[in-house]
């Protein structure tokens, strides 16, 4: 090949495809990417329509100020931006669509149609994309703003398209999307259609009202409001009171200058402040604002925009830890050396110019230690002890008792027919019942702390974990239900009621099956509220709403998998929920009962996320000890 250039450049259209694998990576990225331009284009009110979760249509239309028809055809190329001039305007950022690329990535993978009209046009422009091809430009009357439909994504792109996962795990990350902007900017109205089902519709609100819309109106209910101005950093937004913590399902969101953003550091300084206020392992939902100088951050180190550096974090991390410790001390959530004065007695205080005068001893001068006393005698009182036998046996009082006349005792002892019986306990009095000594313990199981089971072996001594045996044991059983769609169901006297974000909500529509399969008895009541009328038996002990939660987040956070992933996630739940505790005393034939449903499981060993159950101690290690 000698002499033959290799190097060339690229065709536009690649070239964009390439930009649209690091933007363009889901219907999700196309909506963030859309409803991004319309904030910035001043929109008051902004529409998303989804069809098929945007693998067939996707739809943002809003009433911002438009493009004219230069800037229409303008905004599809390549690196083609209005919000950066010269090398210093990306240190200065406060709008979002800053890179270029966005509108080129779309185009190159999809088929666009954008309709857009200024207020001062009295027409507007419609252009037609497919695959970064220009197939139209046309004139035509059309409202004030901008209407994108980005149809069939990833069309000239099977294998992007192929990996795509199910459209409700796709919707629900268009929803987040729309969640993060929407809780920067409560001034604008949101609006999602799903198949022409309206999702959700929040109006214009404050921040409170805008938390309380997108994640009901409980959420609201316990977030206490922080607000703190230095030098460096202006920190605003809402904390979680101490009893909103939760493990799993919290809702954490920082935004920095508008932006959203994820920060493992400054997550940790919000928990640190909830020390000893919150169980180890849970989480409080917060909703905090930064406003940083955008020169002292750098926003541009990550395609999706969602990792920012800033240049003063370990100064960030005190103020907003002692913010969020202020904020909970002045809401009298942290403990404080408090005095309480409410209802303590009133003790006058003696006026200063009448002191008291000291007291005077008296003294008995006839008192005489050693003078003898005459005690009075005792006198046995008199008491008619015949008044109690009268009518009597014609008053026998006294009556001699004759030995011989009397039954032997040993006629009384061992003679089958005496009525020398036993008293019942019903009979006996109360000081007199004594508690039966409990049954001896059998001598093969044993158990240890509360915690393991020890049991001999022929190998050696085995120790079993009975909270994991147990999950196992659960497991096995909540995941063959689920198999066959049938488990007895224990209804509720009163029903609970659950109520979710619409995110969460579309979710559980898709999983109502499977939680009946589970023995739940579960009513959709509409706008993401739910009616949980009956629970599974065995479980009666349990809070349902937050079991119900519980699973739904775990299924959630798994993805998009197969239905027998999602099957064997809230078979785990609620393993995990019912399982007996630690600490939990067990009887001999308890224990007995749950090792023999353990090693009748098929992988007794360990539990499905992977943890041992049981340990067996060899015989020759156990000799080793005592050599």
């Amino acid at each position: 090949m000698a002499g033959v250039d290799l190097i060339h450049l690229l065709p536009d259209s690649v070239a964009n495809q390439i930009a649209a694998g690091e933007v363009i990576q889901r219907p999700a990225s196309v909506v963030k990417e859309l409803v991004e331009n319309s904030v910035d284009a001043g929109a008051t009110m902004i529409q998303v329509r989804l069809t098929d979760a945007g693998r067939t249509n996707i739809q943002v239309i809003d009433n911002g100020m438009g493009m004219s028809d230069t800037d229409a055809r303008m905004s599809f190329e390549r690196h083609a931006t209005s919000k950066i001039s010269n090398p210093d305007d990306l240190f200065a950022l406060h709008t979002f669509g800053f890179r270029g690329e966005a509108l080129a990535s779309i185009a190159a993978v999809a088929q666009v149609e954008l309709r857009t009209r200024r207020a001062e046009d009295e027409l507007g422009t419609v252009i037609h994309i497919a695959g970064s091809r220009i197939e139209s430009q046309e004139v035509e009357m059309c409202p004030v703003g901008t209407n994108f439909q980005v149809k069939n994504l990833f069309f000239n792109v099977p294998a992007r398209r192929k990996f795509l996962k199910s459209n409700q795990t796709e919707l629900n990350n268009v929803m987040s999307e729309l969640e993060r902007v929407a809780l920067v900017h409560p001034e604008i109205a949101f609006m999602l259609y799903h198949n022409d089902v309206e999702l959700v519709n929040v109006p214009q609100a404050t921040l409170r009202q805008r938390i309380q819309h997108l994640f009901g109106k409980k959420l609201g209910q316990e977030l206490l409001s922080i607000e703190v101005d230095t030098t460096l950093v202006k920190v605003e937004g809402c904390v979680g009171v101490p009893e909103s913590a939760r493990k799993k399902g919290a809702h954490c969101f920082f935004f920095v200058n508008g932006r959203y953003m994820r920060h493992p550091y400054f997550h940790k300084a919000v928990m640190e402040a909830y020390a000893h206020l919150i169980p180890t392992g849970e989480q409080v939902p917060y909703f905090l604002y930064f406003t940083v100088d955008p020169s002292r951050i750098d926003v541009n180190i990550h395609p999706t925009k969602t990792e920012i550096k800033f240049e003063d974090e370990q100064a960030i991390w005190q103020i907003l830890m002692a913010s969020v410790r202020e904020v909970l001390g002045r809401s009298n959530m942290a403990p404080s050396i408090d005095f309480d004065v409410a209802d303590c007695p009133d003790i006058p205080v003696a006026p200063m110019d009448s002191m008291p005068l000291p007291p005077k001893p008296t003294v008995d001068g006839s008192y005489n230690p050693f003078k003898q006393q005459e005690a009075p005698a005792y006198q046995r009182p008199s008491f008619n002890w015949e008044e109690l036998y009268k009518g009597v046996d014609g008053g026998s009082v006294g009556r001699e008792i004759r030995f011989e006349d009397t039954t032997p005792m040993d006629d009384l002892l061992w003679n089958g027919t005496s009525t020398c019986r036993e008293p019942s306990m019903a009979e006996m009095e109360p000081d007199v019942l004594i508690t039966p000594a409990p049954q001896e313990r059998n001598t093969d199981y044993y158990q240890f702390k509360g915690r393991y089971i020890v049991t001999s072996m022929k190998s050696g001594l085995m120790m079993v974990d009975q909270h994991r045996a147990h999950v196992r044991v659960l497991y096995q059983r909540y995941l063959a239900q689920l198999g066959e769609h049938h488990s007895a169901s224990q209804g509720l006297l009163f029903p609970e009621m659950l109520t979710l974000p619409m995110k969460h909500a579309v979710v559980m529509e898709g999983l109502l099956d499977d939680f009946v399969g589970l023995g739940f008895d579960i009513s959709n009541m509409g706008g993401g509220s739910f009616a949980i009328q009956g629970v599974p038996v065995g479980i009666e002990g349990l809070d349902p709403a937050a079991l119900v939660e519980h699973i739904l987040v775990d299924a959630i956070e798994k993805g998009d998998v197969q239905k027998e992933e999602i099957h064997r996630t809230m078979a785990l739940t609620m393993a995990r929920s019912a399982a007996i505790v630690v600490g939990q005393v067990l009887t001999v034939e308890e224990m007995s009962k749950l090792i023999d449903e353990l090693f009748a499981c098929e992988m007794p060993t360990y539990t499905p996320d992977g943890k041992k159950v049981f340990v067996i101690i060899d015989e020759d290690e156990i000799l080793k000890w005592f050599k």
